[in-house]
């Protein structure tokens, strides 16, 4: 992990299994192509892009992310059609290029959907396939006590990306329809984690949604953790095992 890099793949690995489910959820939406070109769009360390790569029968496939981080623990999985670069998926496209888009968990970071949404799809050659998958749990206690808390901390906390970013499903259907994607499917789904207990919550996050912190925190990143982690597990109760519900939203489209 680098100094200026909040993301550390090994945190966010230690909950792989349930993470994944959305991924295969969301891979399978997508329809049968012919050796198509693929690239995902917050790749993370990987692992999952190469899974997908040989699932599809991709003839090429790109990984994009933004964290030096994760793009490094990338280089195991590249190789052949298979390769992995720095990139920040709110400005990146490639126009016409791909027959797959997919942006598993990843969308959330960024602002301004619609035109990034607008971006992926000139990217799609005719008949190409966006698959994008965001969560949309802002209103959880494990979102709101961290930006409660921040908001305390810190003179300018950085907002929940999935609170200031995230669409409703709906608008999601709507901005796929303009953007030409005549077939589609957006659904809101809730996993059900079943987590060690409350305090696991903490984990779960320390490898997502509080890697906003980091950076404003410094030094004192430890100290805001303990006592986010006091704090939510007084609200959760100390239950074993504790069962995290997670909304997400899942959407595909196909071009005509």
């Amino acid at each position: 992990m680098t100094a200026q890099d909040g993301w550390d793949p090994d945190q966010y690995n230690r909950f792989a299994a349930e993470r994944e489910a959305p991924f295969w959820d969301l891979v399978d939406l997508l329809v049968p192509a012919d050796s198509p070109r693929l690239v995902d769009l917050g790749c993370g360390d990987g692992r999952l892009t190469a899974e997908l790569h040989g699932v599809v029968g991709a003839s090429a496939t790109l990984g994009v992310d933004r964290s030096p981080a994760m793009i490094a623990g990338a280089a195991a999985h590249a190789g052949g059609s298979v390769q992995f670069e720095l990139g920040d998926i709110g400005t990146w496209e490639s126009p016409g290029d791909y027959d797959i888009v997919v942006a598993n968990a990843s969308l959330q970071w960024v602002p301004d959907h619609r035109a990034v949404l607008e971006r992926w799809a000139g990217s799609l050659r005719p008949g190409g396939q966006l698959a994008v998958q965001v969560p949309s749990n802002a209103d959880h206690p494990s979102h709101r006590v961290a930006a409660e808390l921040a908001s305390e901390l810190l003179n300018e906390p950085p907002p929940d990306p999935v609170d200031q970013n995230v669409l409703r499903p709906e608008e999601y259907a709507l901005v796929l329809a303009s953007l030409g994607f005549e077939v589609q499917h957006v659904r809101l789904q809730v996993y059900l984690h079943r987590l060690a207990s409350s305090s696991e919550v903490v984990e779960w996050v320390k490898g997502t949604s509080l890697t906003r912190f980091k950076e404003s925190f410094g030094e004192g990143w430890p100290n805001f953790v303990e006592l986010y982690r006091s704090r939510l597990v007084t609200l959760l109760g100390d239950s074993t095992p504790y069962l995290y519900a997670f909304k997400r939203i899942l959407m595909w489209g196909r071009l005509a």
